[in-house]
């Protein structure tokens, strides 16, 4: 089942004194919130809101965002740690082999004679490719690389990943 919102952003801090907030991407291309018009705000409740962006600027590799409905330091500051999220159908175009982590995490993981394996419980960004970890049945964890000779398939209708595990994985 696909997700309906993505995750573009979480809120790390306020900035200044008029409501900004300082935004740690966590989208591939952190220029994107540029061309964003609104952002939906999960609150630690699990309540939304929606909030429309009024300024966009850029500071390290942080993303600094002014909202119409956040006007001080002290409404800004109760938004820390809070996801920003949009619509799934507003997202970046994927290219071939490529998924949001949110339908990679929990996909069932089977081993390429369709043996069940475990689940991936989450995903490693290392320089070269991310890492997925996987949790087996048993609770023991092991990561595998996410590169074309271990993930033989992935299935988002099946929710199944398909894996070759290369000799010494397990051992690690």
């Amino acid at each position: 089942m696909a997700i309906e919102f993505l995750q573009v952003g979480v809120i790390t801090s306020t900035h200044g004194v008029r409501g900004e907030v300082k935004v740690f991407p966590t989208t591939d291309d952190m220029y994107r919130f540029k061309r964003l018009k609104v952002v939906t705000l999960e609150k630690p409740d699990k309540t939304t809101s929606t909030l429309h962006i009024r300024s966009v600027k850029f500071f390290k590799k942080q993303v600094i965002l002014g909202f119409d409905e956040i006007n001080d330091m002290d409404a800004a500051a109760l938004l820390r740690k809070c996801p920003l999220m949009i619509p799934r159908d507003e997202a970046e175009e994927l290219g071939e082999g490529e998924y949001f982590v949110g339908d990679i995490l929990g996909i069932g993981v089977v081993l390429e004679d369709g043996s069940e394996y475990g689940k991936v419980s989450d995903i490693l960004e290392t320089g070269a490719n991310d890492v997925y970890e996987i949790t087996r049945p048993n609770g023991k964890k092991i990561l595998i690389p996410a590169i074309k000779q271990c993930i033989l398939g992935v299935d988002l209708e099946e929710n199944c990943m398909k894996i070759h595990l290369l000799p010494g994985l397990e051992e690690l």
